[in-house]
């Protein structure tokens, strides 16, 4: 498996508080960095970004990224349904990713 491209929003040069961009991306550098094993394809990126879409607010960026990332990892490459629709029907899974993302 490839390598995962990520798209960083550009830092406001005018002023700070780019604070929260830097900590995502260092976050997210982990996140996968530790999933090296099962590294991500472009279309894991696009699954895990429509998971972190459907996630937003629902707990830090940070924790909706390490849950996305870690559902995603327990699909198979084959799946066909979103992470959305797929952790509904598998409670098991969702329950180790939240424990592991730290989601609360």
């Amino acid at each position: 498996m490839a390598a995962i491209p990520f798209v960083i929003p550009q830092a406001d040069t005018d002023e700070g508080g780019n604070e929260g961009q830097f900590a995502i991306l260092m976050t997210a550098a982990g996140v996968f960095a530790a999933g090296a094993a099962s590294a991500a394809t472009t279309d894991d990126v696009k699954w895990i970004n429509q998971c972190v879409a459907d996630n937003k607010g629902g707990a830090a960026d940070d924790v909706v990224l390490k849950y996305c990332t870690c559902m995603n990892n327990k699909m198979s490459d084959t799946e066909t349904q979103s992470i959305t629709q797929w952790e509904k029907t598998h409670a098991t899974e969702r329950k180790a990713c939240d424990a592991e993302a730290g989601w609360k």
